[in-house]
């Protein structure tokens, strides 16, 4: 009972996520990703986190976004409750809807994204979020937020919203995962803790810890944004 959009960046090369819900805790139900493998959003009225590593796990063995999808899906007698989406690292990606999910269910695949909702106020809402992403401006984070912003605004959850999240991966930056499990207004919350998250000290400190492409990095003294070259092995 949410909706969500999946994207990769070609910019920046990063995957990404972001999801909204009129119920609590989306990110921590719907929002799953891993460097190598993709990105998934599993939900819908009996949402299983399982299929949401499950379909990632499909897709780091090899296997495009609609096969990981087919496979995970097809072997659930209790798929007709939920709903999944997933993204694969060059940016395909793929939906599955089982048809005992809240009306209105939506769906829709664009370059570079996939987008999907339940229990919706209307069928347009994923083109929607669509829309809004790529028209947007700004950050890869900034413009996610768009996207549920144009959600909000074409249908949104029927219930209204009570949780949003973002997660955003990529090779050079650490992990954004921002949460907002509980709020009478999620994507104002969601867009302050974004701002908090990428601005001032603690901003600056995210900008100097390890990553993939530099696993060993440390800190200067003083936590200066100057960034110490990594020890030699």
């Amino acid at each position: 009972m949410t909706f969500s959009i999946l994207v990769h960046d070609a910019q920046t090369n990063a995957i990404a996520g972001a999801a909204a819900t009129g119920s609590l805790c989306v990110g921590g139900w719907v929002l799953r990703g891993r460097w190598g493998a993709g990105m998934s959003a599993s939900q819908g009225a009996a949402p299983s986190t399982l299929w949401g590593e499950s379909v990632l796990d499909e897709m780091q063995g090899g296997a495009g976004a609609a096969e990981a999808v087919r496979e995970i899906t097809g072997a659930d007698p209790g798929r007709e409750w939920r709903q999944l989406a997933a993204l694969g690292m060059r940016g395909e990606g793929a939906c599955f809807t089982g048809n005992q999910n809240t009306a209105l269910t939506a769906h829709h695949v664009f370059a570079g994204g996939v987008a999907s909702g339940n229990m919706l106020g209307s069928k347009a809402v994923p083109e929607a979020m669509a829309r809004r992403y790529l028209e947007a401006e700004g950050s890869l984070p900034e413009r996610l937020l768009a996207a549920l912003w144009g959600a909000a605004e074409e249908g949104s959850d029927k219930r209204g919203l009570l949780s949003a999240a973002l997660l955003v991966l990529r090779p050079d930056a650490p992990p954004l995962t921002l949460r907002i499990d509980h709020s009478d207004t999620p994507l104002e919350a969601l867009g302050d803790l974004l701002h908090r998250a990428t601005s001032g000290d603690y901003g600056d400190w995210a900008r100097q810890v390890p990553t993939l492409a530099a696993p060993h990095r440390v800190l200067d003294a003083e936590l200066t944004g100057t960034l110490v070259p990594e020890p030699e092995e």
